[in-house]
């Protein structure tokens, strides 16, 4: 990354108090190194701003070169749709659990983002999907998400019928509990619990992985990023629909889901020495890499 850092936005874990020492320590050292501070709104109702400025997610697509957030992948997520259609970069200090999109470790903070500002860390794009959910041929809602979209079967206790398709061929009517249509980002969250494949983000692909499905022949499948999906509720079942494990939609029975990517994308900073595969192992404890 090479364009000089003027203005960074800090975004945190909301509902988190863990978040506020790290977050403010942050913002205090941004401002000695003579960049401007913008602390995301809601993350300012949740922690407090401490004096700095307070800033909407159209703020800080206006006037951020980039946003740090601090936190787990779901709080990345939700930043990442946020700032989509503004192209802000998006880098991550992992303040929860796994962690697959947020590289710098809670204790190397500082030291990272001093490497940020002197740009030394490198870029990586990764896809959206864009979502609507039509009813009678009319959308109902319309939304992005980075890691998947599900459809499942909601409250009841028993499966769904689904009917498939990929750029308008039909591909088969499912019955299960549901579907999960995942990027490569997400690849490695509820598809992989679900046994769909780890698609590196390099990958130009879309994983569709039944969920439960009563016909074993019903395999995971990944198809074209640039292929359109739509997933309709067959009749008398109602269902739910979930974007990134944070919204939902209650969809009734002859609803359609039209998934495609989206013409916006996210670009996440790395580390200098970053590698997805190296990730991988760390965070899925895969063996050691090999000797020297």
């Amino acid at each position: 990354m090479k364009k000089e850092i003027r203005t960074a936005a800090l975004i945190g874990k909301y509902q988190s108090p863990d978040i506020a020492g790290s977050l403010l320590a942050l913002a205090a050292f941004l401002k000695s190194r003579s960049v401007a501070v913008l602390i995301e709104e809601g993350t300012a109702r949740s922690i407090g701003a401490n004096g700095h400025t307070i800033a909407p997610y159209e703020t800080i697509g206006a006037e951020a070169d980039l946003a740090i957030v601090l936190g787990g992948d779901g709080t990345m997520l939700n930043a990442a749709r946020g700032l989509a259609e503004y192209g802000v970069p998006l880098v991550g200090v992992n303040q929860g659990r796994l962690g697959f999109m947020t590289d710098i470790a809670r204790q190397d903070m500082i030291a990272g983002i001093t490497s940020l500002l002197a740009a030394e860390f490198c870029s990586e794009q990764r896809l959206l999907l864009d979502v609507d959910v039509l009813r009678g041929g009319n959308s109902k809602l319309h939304t992005l998400a980075l890691n998947d979209v599900v459809v499942n079967k909601g409250d009841i206790g028993r499966m769904i019928e689904l009917e498939v398709k990929v750029d308008g061929e039909f591909i088969y009517m499912l019955r299960a509990d549901g579907i999960i249509v995942a990027t490569p980002t997400g690849s490695t969250a509820y598809a992989l619990s679900a046994n769909g494949p780890i698609l590196h983000p390099a990958v130009p692909g879309i994983a569709l992985v039944p969920l439960c499905p009563h016909a074993l022949s019903n395999r995971p499948i990944t198809v074209c990023d640039k292929s359109v999906i739509e997933i309709t509720l067959v009749a008398p079942h109602d269902g739910r629909v979930h974007f990134d494990g944070q919204l939902r939609f209650d969809a009734r029975a002859g609803d359609c889901v039209r998934i495609a990517r989206s013409h916006h994308a996210v670009t996440l900073l790395h580390p200098p020495g970053y590698s997805y595969l190296a990730m991988l192992r760390e965070k899925l404890h895969w063996s050691s890499s090999p000797r020297n």
